[in-house]
């Protein structure tokens, strides 16, 4: 009867768990609407535009989603240090800005296909930019200097890991200025509070573009990283259509043409093992 009992409590568990991975995604098609946590501070994956606006490459590509679903997009601006707490605790069905896919964020969420990848950058003001010109940057390159990065991102994390690597070799470590945005990060830059804003290059590109003459991109630093959108763990269906329709857009040329519209350059992103071991 006990062995009867636990079987009975198993086959439950796992219908429930199926029927929880089913919930978002039927939820969303019956409300008609796709409610998606975003920080739009982060040109041009997603950025607002001068008619306040949510747009950008993440943005076209996630409202192609619910365009192919049926449904209305409901953008919920939130903060990125706050993205995925807010997706796990429940406060939107899903997020809608750009992550790094690493191994530490693959095991509180499960990530969709990537849709971009990333290699990270050094902005600094132009005089000092040009002392690096024709040069390889490196941590070494950076030690002891003040470096302006978004808060919980993974530049934030590559930064903390080079001043690992500059410790070891005892030279001083990067002075690392968390802010919210990377409108704070260049304010920071601008008024000399820091020597150099770290992000994505493709990020860096437009702002270098907007003040030229007064800021310029340095080189690059570290290792290139797929980026994507996470689900909660128990959203596998959703998570599953999501990946389809990237899949589907790179497909059928949509997502080609995405990229040379928003980044400036084409490649294809993998259907598995896109996800780094630690």
């Amino acid at each position: 009867m006990k062995k009867n009992a636990l079987l009975i409590a198993v086959l439950l568990s796992v219908g429930t768990m199926a029927q929880a991975q089913a919930d978002t995604l039927a939820d969303i098609k019956s409300s008609g609407k796709i409610t998606v946590g975003i920080d739009p501070t982060f040109p041009p994956y997603e950025y607002t535009d001068d008619k306040g606006e949510i747009t950008g490459y993440s943005v076209a590509i996630m409202q192609s989603f619910a365009k192919d679903l049926g449904v209305k997009v409901e953008f919920q601006k939130t903060a990125f240090s706050g993205i995925l707490p807010g997706l796990i605790s429940g406060s939107f069905n899903a997020e809608g800005s750009s992550l790094n896919l690493t191994a530490e964020r693959a095991k509180k969420v499960l990530f969709t296909v990537p849709y971009s990848k990333t290699v990270n950058g050094v902005l600094m003001r132009e005089e000092a930019a040009k002392a690096f010109s024709g040069k390889t940057l490196s941590p070494e390159s950076l030690s002891g200097l003040r470096g302006a990065v978004k808060t919980s991102s993974v530049p934030e994390q590559l930064l903390k890991t080079f001043n690992q690597q500059l410790k070891k070799e005892g030279k001083k470590p990067i002075a690392i200025i968390n802010v919210d945005s990377l409108d704070q990060t260049v304010s920071t830059l601008m008024t000399k509070r820091a020597d150099f804003v770290y992000d994505d290059i493709s990020v860096l590109a437009p702002v270098a573009k907007k003040y030229a003459g007064k800021v310029a991109q340095a080189g690059e630093v570290g290792p290139s990283q797929w980026m994507g959108w996470a689900t909660r763990k128990e959203d596998g269906s959703l998570n599953k259509a999501i990946s389809d329709h990237i899949l589907a857009m790179q497909k059928n040329g949509e997502l080609t043409t995405l990229q040379q519209h928003y980044l400036g350059t084409t490649f294809t992103v993998p259907a598995s093992d896109f996800i780094p071991q630690e």
